[in-house]
């Protein structure tokens, strides 16, 4: 059942599975993560436990000592297997609790795994503790669903949403054997309900794929104009910098994926030509392949920029990770050959030493604070500076009887200089080369 369907919950106990491949730090660091997610939902996280596992494979996830122990923290209200395999028994002197704290009797009402499980890995936790159990790809799911605004956004999360479901589908209790008379005789309810999910898919995919011509029509409008695409991690400050650039009115939460749909602003102070700015969807680590492939038309913006700003926490000590994982999916989606610049944000929030360390690290970076203007102006000058070397420099010749002409050339080109002549107007002028074509063209018709 989708996560939508469900009521509140508001006590989470988060799990971590331990494995040769995913162990140490980088564990750590994911259930933190974790533990971001979940909270930007509305749970309150009452404590963490981890296990060695060999793999995340096995159809009990737990061990049965570890699943006992979970059991307690969730109030015994499952029906436990005490006859589990026991190659999926493992020493408890090997187990790891994490900030368990002693937690009381029944403290958690949802428990959440740090990895993701297969439908009847989930089922079975589910029996046997009792209470309602999500894997990482659901937690994630159900942020998206939930801050999805536009159109296209709504489209992309709902089909990640049902391909996420489909397989988790089952019988209600009482349908098990009964079948269906009438359309599709002889189906069981949760065939009709897999059958309902795919027409519904079908039907989500026709509508996405005529959103997306309506936004590959807008940015081919855009295409002339230089633009330059906000990418990087959920909640690296994307947002903030967008609104300090723009001084557009963008969404800006100190949550995860607070921001899922593209905006498209233009930079200010204005510039002749216009600079357009887009605020892109952030990533995370063991983003669903679903999320991924659904979000390539809102990615596309990155595809079709100008120039990339790579805007990263670096008050976050794991933002180089976050940074590899930027580059993985950008090339999943085809971003190669494009201009980037690695913005350090949040500098406000390092010392001078780390500051400076930064800098010996990343030479060619910038360091910025949303907070601070003259940051905000020094990122502005070099995007200017790298439109203006796109930019070519021609003469034109406008007869004083062409009306409006003269008004466009302002509000679309960098004049550099004007003479005035007996019958014309010489102008120098700086823009794209797209742009130039079309005014020698209109020139030569009027």
């Amino acid at each position: 059942m989708p996560l939508t369907d469900k009521p509140s919950i508001n006590h989470a106990l988060l799990i971590s599975i331990c494995t040769p491949q995913f162990k140490g730090e980088e564990a750590e660091s994911s259930l933190a993560e974790l533990a971001r997610l979940v909270t930007t939902l509305g749970f309150k996280v009452v404590g963490s436990q981890s296990q060695k596992q060999s793999s995340t494979q096995k159809s009990n996830v737990l061990g049965s000592g570890k699943l006992a122990e979970i059991a307690r923290l969730t109030g015994n209200k499952g029906d436990i297997d005490e006859t589990q395999d026991p190659d999926d028994v493992i020493d408890l002197s090997a187990m790891e609790a994490v900030q368990s704290e002693n937690l009381p009797f029944g403290c958690a009402d949802v428990v959440v795994f740090d990895c993701d499980l297969s439908p009847s890995q989930l089922r079975n936790v589910e029996n046997q503790l009792g209470v309602e159990v999500f894997d990482r790809t659901g937690i994630i799911i159900e942020i998206f669903s939930r801050h999805a605004r536009t159109r296209t956004a709504r489209l992309q999360v709902e089909i990640a949403r049902l391909n996420y479901l489909a397989p988790r589908l089952r019988e209600s209790s009482s349908g098990n054997n009964e079948r269906q008379m009438g359309k599709g005789a002889g189906e069981t309810s949760l065939e009709l309900d897999r059958r309902k999910v795919r027409d519904q898919l079908a039907e989500l995919r026709r509508e996405l794929v005529s959103v997306q011509d309506e936004l590959k029509g807008r940015r081919k409008q855009r295409a002339e104009l230089f633009c330059v695409a906000l990418v990087g991690y959920t909640n690296a400050g994307k947002s903030s910098m967008m609104r300090a650039m723009t001084g557009s009115e963008v969404l800006v939460e100190n949550k995860l994926f607070a921001t899922l749909d593209t905006t498209v602003r233009a930079l200010q102070p204005m510039t002749q030509p216009r600079i357009l700015v887009s605020d892109t969807v952030g990533f995370i680590k063991k983003l669903p392949h679903d999320l991924v492939a659904s979000f390539h038309s809102t990615l596309a913006e990155a595809q079709d920029a100008s120039l990339l700003l790579y805007v990263v926490d670096a008050s976050d000590p794991s933002f180089r990770s976050q940074l590899e994982v930027v580059h993985q999916v950008l090339e999943e989606v085809g971003v190669d050959d494009i201009k980037k610049l690695l913005v350090l944000n949040k500098s406000d929030q390092l010392s001078d030493e780390q500051q400076d360390a930064l800098m010996d690290e990343f030479p060619d970076a910038m360091m910025t604070s949303t907070r601070d203007p003259q940051d905000i102006k020094k990122l502005h000058q070099y995007i200017v500076a790298v439109a203006e070397e796109e930019m070519i420099e021609d003469e034109i010749i406008v007869p004083y009887t062409a009306k409006g002409i003269i008004g466009e050339i302002r509000s679309s080109m960098s004049i550099t200089r004007e003479e005035y002549e007996y019958d014309h107007i010489k102008l120098s002028v700086r823009s794209n080369e797209i742009e130039l074509a079309r005014l020698k063209k209109r020139m030569k018709d009027l």
